[in-house]
């Protein structure tokens, strides 16, 4: 990492730290919505993929409930695919400056060929689920599947026809919506390329569950060092010692896979599911670990456990990112 990425790292943890709810925090004095967004449409300069991970990944090590893989992420990256440079000028510095966007897409799948919605002309009709701050974003765009292809409309979500209902999911921190359109009018955007969106996502997604695990790890480490049996800290015991180790290999393989994910589409699926599989294990040790006052709701080894399920089914199953990586 460069000395800037060190101190944008400092600087997201530190504000965390301190901010119970920091989204607005986030936005107004590091700018975490614009490292998305490219700078001739109000985005930071010199921002790229590395600084968006090391973002995603400090917000994943404390859970924090804020909408920046669904509006930063997936919403921006989808308008960008379009080329349309004066939907991007009127939309993504909205984005940037921390307004909430929502992109809507998948049905049973995360399918990037055949989007859950269907387009008549500027007409958008059928359901997305899994519409992450779906409810609550005030610009909403749709991905939908037209005769030429998949493309992007720009749906108004006071219309009438829009009906977003949140879903209450195992993870209490990640807002998921079902969106249901229902001849709804849509302004057109252009072709959307949800290969990429979907390879973006993956890789973001990635390095908030290696944030997630390395957290859950050193909480693990931390509670086995001061609880005590038959006179010593369980942490000394050799057992112990050497699941951890296994742990500390498992959370720094995915860090790795995470930080190598933007490079293609094949490492974004090695990363979807290593990182997926290695969050699992390490929230699951956690509960393990911790015994007894682990499932209770005053500690956190529940809801990194719940994060860690939850995050292994978003953008699609690690079996499906499999086949990507075997075909």
């Amino acid at each position: 990492m460069t000395p800037e990425q060190d101190q944008l790292r400092a600087g997201v943890r530190k504000l965390l730290e301190r901010e119970p709810e920091p989204w607005t925090a986030l936005c107004a004095q590091i700018g975490v919505a614009a490292l998305t967004v490219p700078e001739r449409f109000g985005g930071l300069e010199g921002a790229g993929i590395t600084e968006v991970q090391i973002v995603a990944e400090e917000l994943g090590r404390v859970l924090a409930d804020v909408p920046f893989l669904g509006s930063a992420v997936l919403a921006t990256t989808a308008l960008l695919t379009t080329r349309d440079d004066s939907a991007c000028a009127r939309i993504l510095p909205q984005l940037a400056e921390g307004v909430v966007g929502a992109l809507a897409w998948a049905g049973d799948r995360w399918d990037p060929q055949h989007p859950a919605v269907q387009a008549q002309g500027n007409t958008v009709d059928g359901s997305a689920h899994y519409v992450l701050d779906g409810a609550e974003a005030t610009v909403l765009l749709v991905a939908a599947t037209t005769a030429d292809g998949p493309a992007l409309f720009e749906v108004d979500p006071a219309h009438p026809g829009v009906r977003r209902t949140a879903v209450a999911g195992m993870d209490e921190t990640r807002h998921l919506a079902t969106v249901i359109l229902d001849q709804v009018p849509a302004r057109p955007l252009g072709p959307v390329d949800l290969g990429r969106v979907r390879d973006v996502a993956c890789a973001v997604l990635a390095a908030e569950q290696a944030g997630a695990a390395a957290r859950a790890l050193e909480l693990t480490v931390g509670y086995t060092l001061r609880r005590e049996q038959f006179g010593r800290p369980i942490g000394s015991f050799q057992a112990l010692k050497h699941r951890m180790a296994d742990l500390h290999v498992l959370v720094e393989t995915a860090r790795s896979a995470a930080y190598a994910a933007p490079t293609s589409s094949r490492l974004a699926a090695v990363a979807k599911v290593h990182c997926s599989e290695a969050f699992t294990t390490v929230a699951a040790e956690m509960i393990q670990l911790h015994g007894g006052i682990a499932v209770t709701w005053e500690h956190p080894a529940h809801r990194y456990l719940k994060r860690a399920h939850a995050t292994a089914q978003l953008f699609g199953p690690p079996h499906h990112h499999l086949a990507r990586v075997h075909p």
